[in-house]
């Protein structure tokens, strides 16, 4: 089969490295990364490894979409009953791009009612819906329409440690890349100075543990079949044989005591407490006399009314704490854009990023490299 892997945007490089060290060579197309010849078991790996991908869907079909009537007769063509059973619960997402079927809803009800159809046409009985969850998706651009089948059911940043809400979280999926854009290591330090609810810290530690991100949750696939639910049974033994039990050093700290527990919290969940040093603290006393470590951060980004000569100080102050730290590298997700003039130093590197809809700049400051007998 043929799976579609949904990428945030600028961030398609970074599932592809991923998808590499995973063992599968996929080609990027979209904003979406296509690997062919997959099997369930790899699906289920997908789901439970992937680390920045959004979800994991099967192309089902790819046709032209200019009418409505297009849409029915492509989507009746296929032969649900090999997918479905009578009484699946289906739900439909639509989604168009420069193209002729701009009515979502209106193309989502088409699709539905093509696809139940085709089902108790098949099963000679009425469909009830009572059933396991099937997300059907379409992807019209250009008036190109792709069909695909949704594996995960919620998207994969729900990798189920964050129950408790905190302003402007940063995806755990995006986190999770913005850590990959690091030179971080299991054995570097790591510090996130302005942690908030603490998805860049946490997703660190599972980094540096192999803990698999989809370890602890569930998805729609698992519902399907006997098949599919013994694949993702096989990629969970496998990803907690493949975790390991050292002690990575990682800090992390907000000026905010309740953001500071909410953190602390997710991170027992997520089962990395004990490598995690929380504080309640101001980013400007951060010292370290470790080497090499990597800070990674998501500050404020002085929206709200009020705040612009706050954030922007805070800004300017955090060149002091970097420069302080001759042999670490920072990393700094906003999207203000003054930051580097307040900072005072132009990147090394920068990559827009969108950030809940916000469009950010992603800052690299390279510190040096260690020397080999470091390394």
């Amino acid at each position: 089969m043929d799976v579609l892997i949904p990428s945030a945007f600028g961030l398609e490089a970074v599932v592809k490295r991923q998808l590499s060290r995973l063992s599968y060579d996929g080609k990027a197309i979209d904003g979406r990364i296509l690997i062919g010849g997959l099997t369930e078991n790899d699906v289920a790996r997908l789901n439970v490894f992937l680390r920045s991908g959004e979800r994991v869907l099967i192309r089902l079909a790819v046709f032209s979409a200019r009418t409505f009537d297009d849409v029915y007769e492509a989507v009746y063509e296929y032969p649900w009953q090999d997918l479905m059973p009578v009484s699946a619960r289906v739900l439909v997402d639509v989604k168009s791009v420069n193209s002729t079927l701009c009515a979502l809803k209106a193309t989502g009800s088409v699709m539905k009612k093509a696809i139940m159809t085709k089902l108790g046409d098949f099963y000679r009985a009425s469909t009830c819906e009572s059933g396991s969850r099937y997300i059907v998706s379409l992807s019209i651009r250009d008036d190109e329409a792709t069909l695909c089948l949704d594996t995960s059911g919620d998207g994969l940043h729900k990798r189920g440690y964050r129950d408790l809400a905190y302003c402007a979280p940063l995806k755990e999926t995006t986190a999770a890349a913005l850590i990959d854009l690091t030179v971080f290591a299991p054995d570097k330090p790591f510090a996130d100075l302005f942690c908030g609810s603490g998805t860049l810290p946490i997703e660190a530690a599972m980094i540096a543990r192999g803990i698999a991100p989809g370890l602890n949750r569930d998805f729609d696939c698992g519902k399907w079949s006997d098949s599919y639910a013994e694949a993702i049974r096989q990629a969970k033994r496998e990803a907690r044989e493949s975790e390991r039990k050292n002690s990575p050093v990682i800090y992390a700290c907000d000026i905010d005591p309740e953001a500071v527990s909410i953190a602390r919290r997710h991170a027992k969940r997520a089962r990395v407490s004990d490598c995690i040093e929380f504080e309640v603290a101001d980013m400007r006393k951060f010292r370290s006399d470790l080497k090499y470590g990597v800070i990674c951060s998501n500050p404020p980004y002085g929206e709200r009314i009020g705040e612009e000569k706050q954030v922007l100080s805070l800004y300017h102050d955090l060149r002091k704490v970097v420069d302080a730290l001759n042999t670490w590298s920072a990393y700094v997700l906003t999207s203000h854009p003054l930051f580097e003039r307040e900072y005072g130093k132009p990147a090394d590197k920068r990559r827009k990023i969108f950030n809940a809809n916000l469009c950010c700049q992603y800052y690299s400051f390279l510190g040096p490299k260690p020397p080999k007998r470091d390394q």
